[in-house]
């Protein structure tokens, strides 16, 4: 009797202990939802801070309006010969312009990923945070989209305010720019990883991302062509992979001529974009893995 009512029970209860671990079980639209929810909270906290996103815009103005009329000055009528020589298109100031828009980009990574960890940890919500059940890198992955959005916004009123003063008139395939910076930004996503892992390491990367950032950026040719490196550097800028996209993003946007070919930059960045996350992902998990055992997770 007792047997026969168990198997009578068993494939009900079965049945009500999958439903409710498949109520539980996380899918691939709950981490959607989830890093959507984080870019959400920082979208939210950038619109109470208008005159942040304001400032964003008219600082690269300020210091790109001496740039322009710097420019000014050196260029004769047709251009500047002895610059489009070095650059591959006479369009000095629109060449500047896109490297700062890419740069903005490039930080929008480099910050959004290894400084948001410190600002966890600074309020303490990293450890009550990390109890969730979300994978990690997802945290890092939510809060960069929300540092993408807000470049973005920001990018477009630079952009807007550029044409208005200086004329700046993309004469290529804006699209095709388009998705070579959203290349870069899949492969600097590797580099993020690796940042938010010395982020835990060190609690205080802000030195470490500033410097890391701008060197990055102004080997890869973000102010100036790669080619008027001194013989010293310039082998280090053409091994760097970010140096190939700023040069594909004004091949195709302002009509300059790369340092290489076409598809072999395009089949660069690919590499570097595999490479960089799987190696990124790999540094942060195993990080991250380390000072949960250690106990020192959120400690600064």
């Amino acid at each position: 009797m007792f047997r026969a009512h168990l198997a009578l029970r068993t494939p009900h209860h079965n049945i009500n202990m999958e439903n409710s671990l498949s109520l539980v079980r996380p899918s691939w639209r709950s981490y959607l939802r989830a890093v959507l929810a984080i870019a959400r909270k920082d979208w939210l906290h950038f619109q109470r801070y208008p005159l942040n996103a304001i400032f964003k815009v008219v600082e690269p103005i300020t210091w790109l309006t001496p740039v322009y009329f710097l420019g000014q000055s050196f260029g004769a009528t047709g251009g500047g010969a002895g610059f489009a020589e070095y650059a591959g298109t006479p369009d000095y100031m629109s060449f500047i312009l896109v490297g700062v828009i890419l740069s903005n980009y490039v930080a929008a990574v480099f910050w959004g990923m290894g400084f948001a960890l410190k600002l966890d940890m600074d309020a303490g919500l990293l450890e009550s945070n990390w109890l969730t059940p979300l994978p990690r890198p997802l945290f890092l992955v939510g809060q960069t989209i929300a540092s993408l959005v807000m470049t973005t916004v920001t990018s477009a009123g630079v952009l807007v305010v550029a044409w208005l003063l200086f004329g700046f008139r993309p004469a290529g395939d804006v699209w095709a720019a388009a998705l070579v910076t959203v290349l870069v930004l899949a492969a600097l996503y590797g580099l993020g990883f690796a940042f938010a892992a010395l982020a835990l390491l060190t609690k205080d990367p802000t030195n470490l991302i500033d410097v890391s950032n701008f060197l990055v950026t102004q080997l890869s040719g973000s102010q100036f062509p790669v080619r008027a490196l001194p013989r010293v550097l310039l082998p280090l800028a053409l091994a760097m992979p970010l140096t190939y996209g700023y040069d594909l993003v004004r091949g195709f946007l302002l009509n300059a001529e790369t340092l290489l070919p076409v598809p072999y930059e395009i089949a660069i960045l690919l590499v570097f974009m595999v490479v960089t996350i799987a190696l990124g992902y790999a540094v942060f998990t195993r990080v991250e893995r380390y000072v949960r055992r250690a106990g020192t997770l959120a400690t600064h």
